[in-house]
């Protein structure tokens, strides 16, 4: 996420606009260590600086892992933007439906960008059509997809693949749900 993310956000965000990445070792050093980290940030968050929690759903239900994050960070004295109101807000909680993987699907075009072997007509296929609801793992339903077409013989290299893909993913032609509600909060921080 943390490459995917150094590749598109200089991209979306307005250029008076500027950013910081926090990662984490996986979703439970998320989940171990948010708590900690959002209470020292309630204690000096400027009003015009926002956080953006973001998480693969994996194999949680998502509506679970949306209360969980969201508890997380009331605890911690946080303002999350489900509970805001339409005021302002601190932080958004945005889940990557099943895996960030998904959010690739969903723009199929700017995967046929970087690898130009890939079949345009993926995304016609019954198990590809909605990219939030592949079932059996986005990672590896994406690594198949590539590997027939001549890529990734030996394994996805995960980074590798985010670092090229943040670079052409495009909000506007993404049809993954969780990547628009990602890029709705994230131009809602920046407004």
């Amino acid at each position: 996420m943390e490459a995917f993310l150094r590749g598109l956000l200089p991209r979306v965000l307005p250029g008076n606009r500027t950013f910081d990445l926090h990662a984490f070792q996986g979703k439970s050093d998320l989940l171990g260590k948010l708590g900690a980290r959002l209470r020292g940030y309630a204690r000096w968050l400027p009003d015009n600086w926002s956080i953006i929690v973001v998480v693969d759903r994996d194999g949680d239900d998502c509506v679970q892992l949306k209360q969980h994050l969201e508890r997380i960070a009331r605890q911690s004295g946080v303002r999350t933007r489900s509970v805001s109101g339409g005021s302002p807000w601190q932080l958004a909680n945005r889940i990557a439906i099943e895996e960030l993987e998904a959010w690739y699907f969903g723009d199929w075009q700017a995967v046929r960008e970087v690898y130009p072997k890939a079949s345009p007509t993926v995304r016609n296929q019954h198990g590809y059509r909605d990219p939030d609801g592949i079932a059996g793992g986005t990672w590896e339903a994406f690594e198949r997809v590539l590997q027939r077409h001549g890529y990734f013989k030996q394994g996805l290299r995960k980074v590798e693949v985010a670092r090229a893909l943040g670079m052409y993913i495009d909000w506007r032609r993404s049809d993954s749900p969780s990547f628009r509600h990602f890029h709705e909060a994230l131009m809602e921080a920046v407004a």
